[in-house]
């Protein structure tokens, strides 16, 4: 009986595993890095940043994400920061960055728009000023 042929690749398992090892630990690290920007970044714009070049001002190190992946005390560091540093901020700014919508002077009616009624009640009102 000849023995099963294991022609498997030498491969040495550990220095792999700890190769991947390393490979994860900086995807962690960048994934880590992009989430704290982009709450830093929301944050500013919602304390009126005008600059967001402003962010890199701060000190990442003392930046802590909880469980669900926001900034603890981002509203404090954006408030200090806008004590240092008061020429990166503008007015304050709502969560929103929508607009109300622009106010419009009623439209006068025409005659030809009002009922009979009306139209001689309108009319009516118009003597009376005259």
């Amino acid at each position: 009986m000849t023995e099963p042929s294991t022609d498997l690749p030498d491969v040495d398992y550990m220095a792999r595993s700890a190769e991947l090892e390393d490979r994860l630990a900086k995807l962690e690290a960048e994934t880590h890095s992009r989430i704290v920007h982009a709450e830093l970044k929301a944050e500013a714009l919602r304390a009126g940043m005008v600059d967001l070049d402003g962010l890199k001002l701060l000190d990442l190190d003392k930046v802590e994400l909880d469980a669900s992946g926001t900034i603890k005390a981002a509203g404090q560091l954006m408030r200090d920061l806008r004590r240092s540093k008061p020429w990166l901020f503008g007015g304050e700014n709502s969560s929103s960055p929508a607009t109300a919508p622009a106010t419009q002077p009623a439209k006068a009616k025409y005659a030809t728009e009002m009922a009979e009624a009306e139209w001689r009640a309108a009319r009516e009102e118009l003597l009376r000023r005259h």
